[in-house]
């Protein structure tokens, strides 16, 4: 559906976007994050129409944005961070509008009555726009940026202004959206993009530092060291334990997890950090086991999106390092393939 190769972007003899390259296909949805001054909204714009790039192309559906204009755009929704909204109209009446302006050839009042009814607008068609709350305007851009169905939706901050209910109903229909459509979904609510995307893209003063799953920006730039154990036992003997459990680093008491059933006492959270390379799961179950203190729970503690873009974005060396191994890795299996 969307294939954006060596783009770039320069305001006078700065760039905003510098050469970034990526491919989306016919459906999924590709969270599109990066600090404030990135080149996220601009790159938006170029894959959009709105603005052109100084070198590079955008081809949508096989058209490519410069010289099929027309073609592409047919197959593109955009909704920005500032909905496009006449505010003096009704919610019918600018849907009307945009439909004729798009050139849609559906059938105009059912397509309309769908998408309302689909962003949770049918009764709010006869409203004026600017008397509406930013939530409901919110979603009148979002319902502009669905008509004709196109194959591709760019979303800005789709969920701003919206309260935690409408929230997790715009964030079940992108969801939907995605299945059908390719969609470009930005935010600076990380909870969000993780709640929905299938895929991450992160950019950075214009260039683009991360393209993966979330599982694999986790891996990449976290490490396998970090485990999170729930047990019961004594917490002076269990702290004691861990200071002379070899190959263990810290072990961070969390706080008491629940009323223990055993007799063994409480139950208690920790988080523990192993040597870099040693895998101490096997000594501890051994050592926890002589003490008859049983393990309720013990797993990975996996990097949440946050800790990864913030690794990222903060230039972190290693993180970086990773990152591109990983990538380099990625490339060379789709070599062989």
């Amino acid at each position: 559906m969307l294939t954006v190769q060596n783009v770039t972007k320069t305001y006078g003899s700065r760039k905003a976007v510098d050469d970034i390259s990526f491919t989306l296909g016919d459906h999924g949805i590709l969270g599109f994050l990066g600090p404030n001054g990135a080149g996220k909204s601009t790159t938006m714009n170029i894959i959009a129409g709105y603005t052109s790039s100084a070198s590079g192309t955008v081809t949508v559906n096989g058209h490519e944005i410069l010289d099929d204009p027309i073609g592409a755009k047919k197959n593109v929704g955009y909704l920005p961070e500032r909905p496009p909204l006449y505010p003096d109209m009704t919610v019918k009446a600018y849907l009307s509008f945009m439909f004729d302006l798009k050139k849609i050839g559906l059938p105009k009042k059912d397509h309309i009555d769908e998408i309302c009814g689909a962003v949770g607008l049918g009764p709010m068609q006869e409203r004026i726009i600017k008397n509406l709350s930013k939530g409901y305007q919110q979603r009148v851009g979002l319902a502009q940026a669905m008509l004709g169905n196109p194959g591709l939706l760019i979303l800005d901050e789709p969920t701003v202004g919206l309260d935690p209910v409408q929230i997790l109903e715009i964030r079940s229909l992108i969801r939907e959206l995605g299945k059908k459509s390719a969609v470009i979904f930005s935010s600076h609510i990380l909870q969000e993009v993780q709640a929905v995307a299938d895929r991450i893209i992160v950019i950075n003063n214009g260039v683009l530092i991360a393209d993966d799953t979330l599982e694999n920006l986790s891996k990449a730039t976290g490490d396998d060291n970090r485990l999170l154990l729930t047990v019961e036992g004594s917490v002076d003997g269990l702290q004691k334990l861990f200071r002379e459990l070899p190959g263990l680093r810290s072990a961070k008491l969390l706080g008491g997890a629940e009323e223990a059933r055993g007799a063994a006492g409480a139950a208690f959270d920790f988080a523990l950090e192993s040597e870099a390379g040693k895998d101490i799961r096997r000594e501890l179950f051994r050592c926890l086991a002589e003490k008859g203190w049983p393990i309720l729970s013990l797993r990975k503690s996996g990097m949440s999106l946050e800790d990864a873009f913030i690794r990222i974005t903060a230039g972190d060396n290693a993180a970086l390092s990773a990152l591109a191994g990983a990538n380099a890795e990625s490339g060379e299996k789709e070599g062989d393939e």
